[in-house]
């Protein structure tokens, strides 16, 4: 039994994930702890999946405080007052998606262990429901929210910026907008009304889907744009001119913010090699890919900062949970003195293509075990995470997404990037045909 991807349990409503899964979920972890906070994104199926959770808690005796639809770091920073959290989501996913993400009162998601010990239960179903009148208690607390804005807003500086906000129709919009203003920020805000049908743009907040924010950034003459998924704990940027700031690039500059001399930096294997040369004093710890394993890391070495180039940014000194809210404020500091198009200009740039090829969950270890017959010769193979392959020119991954039915190709290269990509996607067709 596998029910945890890289991030949590997702998949489509009432197909891979339904309420019979969740009551289940609730079930399992309210064996385990006996308080839990739970909160939801805007989703569609989000308060379906939410009351099947909290009836599977509080069968089992775990008592059940409810913040409403809030972020994800949001619930995260909640759950510091709790044994653990539930936050119903699907982060950047399209609308059909739902899932459940589990958190620790430090703000990590739970690890490895912590999630075999749910599946466990659930495969076995070992459940203890209780007596009647040990059922937990529910009650609600509408605070969470402002605790969080006044947590982020004594932990950064103030600005006087002009910004663009588009939240998604996502949960972001119950506070980034209300963060920015409170540091002192003139903001702009675009698709900031909650709605789980994301109707203005898909979740992700990549190139291609912030149009309507870039062409905003000219008409308005903002300083910056910032844009979030679902859930808002994935935060990217668009600069000044409208052009979109890369994950690697914005890693990049956000390592270089938190990281002194010395410093430790937690990035997943998919990361460019930008990353090592732009911080060349600092030491680089390469991780799977997915929150929970960059988290694991920067807590088990201590390291400074983490993130992956998908959006999610790791501060250790706030919480371990990737928090796109508390990005949006720190990501000020960064354009305090100089243009985000500058600090861009500073880093070093390689040739980077990354795509994806739809592949059906059955098929992609056969696809797996090819890439690694044909590539095996080619350069220094690790396998950490998928396959990736160092060579002379550049490196390539490739690896299964853990949400979603797609094989994720990435290739960089010092030249002939598009050669090396275009290899690998045949080698990655071939094993599907």
């Amino acid at each position: 039994m596998k029910l945890f991807g890289s991030s949590g349990i997702r998949g489509i409503t009432n197909k891979d994930v339904t309420v019979d899964l969740a009551l289940k979920v609730g079930l399992a972890l309210g064996k385990t702890k006996g308080t839990a906070v739970i909160g939801r994104d805007p989703r569609v199926a989000g308060e379906m999946i939410e009351h099947a959770v909290i009836s599977g808690l509080l069968s089992a005796g775990c008592d059940v405080v409810r913040i409403g639809m809030v972020s994800t770091p949001t619930l995260a920073y909640a759950s510091r007052d709790y044994e653990c959290g539930v936050m119903i989501t699907a982060s950047h996913n399209p609308a059909e998606y739902v899932g459940i993400k589990l958190w620790n009162p430090d703000g990590m998601a739970f690890d490895s262990s912590q999630q075999e010990e749910i599946e466990d239960i659930i495969e076995n179903e070992t459940f203890e429901p209780v007596r009647w009148d040990r059922i937990g208690n529910l009650t609600e607390d509408s605070n969470a929210i402002r605790k969080h804005i006044e947590m982020i807003v004594k932990n950064v500086e103030m600005s006087s910026k002009r910004v663009i906000i588009d939240c998604g129709c996502g949960a972001g919009s119950t506070i980034t907008p209300y963060v920015l203003r409170e540091i002192g920020c003139e903001v702009i805000t675009l698709n900031s009304q909650p709605d789980g049908h994301f109707p203005a743009r898909n979740p992700e907040p990549n190139d291609a889907n912030l149009t309507l924010l870039k062409k905003a950034m000219k008409e308005f003459g903002a300083d910056i744009g910032i844009a979030q998924d679902g859930d808002a704990d994935r935060m990217m940027t668009v600069d000044e001119n409208g052009e979109f700031i890369t994950g690697d690039e914005m890693l990049a500059m956000f390592a270089r913010h938190e990281c002194k001399s010395d410093a430790k930096l937690v990035v997943p294997v998919d990361t460019s090699m930008m990353i090592d040369d732009a911080l060349p004093d600092s030491t680089v710890v390469r991780t799977r890919v997915g929150d929970v394993y960059v988290a694991e890391e920067i807590k088990r070495s201590e390291a400074d900062f983490g993130g992956e180039p998908s959006g999610s940014w790791i501060f250790p000194a706030i919480s371990y949970c990737p928090d796109g809210i508390y990005a949006a404020a720190k990501v000020m500091e960064l354009i305090k003195d100089k243009k985000l198009s500058e600090l861009k200009a500073e880093l070093p740039h390689y040739p980077t293509r990354r795509g994806t090829v739809k592949c059906d969950n059955e098929r992609k270890d056969a696809v797996m075990q090819l890439v690694h017959s044909e590539l095996g010769s080619s350069g220094e193979i690790t396998d950490i995470d998928g396959i990736r392959v160092d060579m002379e020119e550049g490196w390539v991954l490739v690896r299964p997404s853990g949400t979603e039915p797609k094989m994720r190709i990435t290739a960089e290269a010092r030249e002939g990037v598009d050669k090396l990509y275009d290899m690998v996607e045949n080698i990655v067709r071939r094993g599907l045909a």
